[in-house]
This record gives structure tokens, C-alpha cells and sequence, in this order.
């Protein structure tokens, strides 16, 4: 029962940053989050806040505007106390330049006591660069910016 319930507030929170609702996500995270994005790009690194999570949200919809994730499966593990889950996903936009955009990858999550404490994404970083290569080349000098963190 507890996974299936994980499992929905999942889809709920991938639902609602379809939406670019990134704050009812940021309200689940730990003050005590470690949120890493792969890649050396404008989105990659670490953030260890929550002010620094809001910040990088907004630069990812503002870059991908019409963000929207198709999950492809959720699997939750363990219980309250640490609780994991993998995502995989599939996310579209349409960015600044009129290019598409079109990735694949899975985010590892953890959480503790209904807190995410963990958030990694892993994706294909070469389609995301050349994507902020081409919107650089566009004129919207954010797609080059260094990452956010903290």
C-alpha cells in the first residue's frame, strides 16, 4: 500500500512539472536536499537548497518552455524511513529557437519520512547541449550561463 501511494504522489509531482508547477514539487524536498542534474551545462551540477532547486527550475522553464514528461514506469523500494524510487521518463519541448526537443532518462530519488533527500537525473546530456548550443546560437545567452549551485 505504501508504495502504490509513493507511486501515485510521483506521477502527481511529473504531472504538475508538465504543468511548469515546479513549486508544489519543491514543497515535498528536504531543506537537507542533494539534487544533481548530469552533465557540464547551463542545468548541470549540484544543488544543496531548496532556494537553489526554485532557481534552477525556473532557468529549466525558461529555457524549455512547454516542458512535459511521459513516464514510462515508477519503482518505489523500501519504506518511510528511506524510501527509493526510480523514474524513467521521456520529456518534450519545444524551445526559444522553435527547435524540438525530445530526451530519455530516469531519476533516482530518495526519501525520508515523506521528504526527498536525494535527487539525481540522468539523461542524455549530448542532446540537451547541443540543444542549449542551439539556442546560444539563437541569442539567448541563459543556455550558456554556468550552472546553478550551491
Amino acid at each position: 500500500m505504501y508504495h502504490r501511494i509513493v507511486k501515485k504522489i510521483v506521477l502527481q509531482n511529473f504531472e504538475r512539472l508538465s504543468q511548469g508547477d515546479y513549486e508544489s514539487m519543491l514543497k515535498g524536498i528536504s531543506p537537507s536536499i542533494t539534487h544533481t542534474f548530469s552533465g557540464q551545462h547551463t542545468l548541470g551540477g549540484t544543488r544543496h537548497s531548496v532556494p537553489a532547486m526554485r532557481q534552477w527550475f525556473a532557468r529549466l522553464f525558461r529555457l524549455f518552455p512547454g516542458l512535459n514528461f511521459e513516464i514510462r514506469s515508477v519503482a518505489v523500494s523500501g519504506w518511510p524511513w528511506m524510501t527509493t524510487i526510480a523514474v524513467e521518463w521521456t520529456d518534450r519541448a519545444t524551445p526559444a529557437d522553435g527547435s524540438s526537443y525530445v530526451n530519455e532518462g530516469i531519476h533516482l530519488i530518495k526519501m525520508r519520512w515523506g521528504k526527498v533527500v536525494y535527487l539525481r537525473a540522468y539523461l542524455d546530456t549530448a542532446v540537451l547541449i547541443a540543444t542549449c548550443d542551439g539556442l546560444a546560437a539563437y541569442g539567448i545567452s541563459e543556455a550558456l550561463a554556468a550552472p546553478i549551485e550551491d
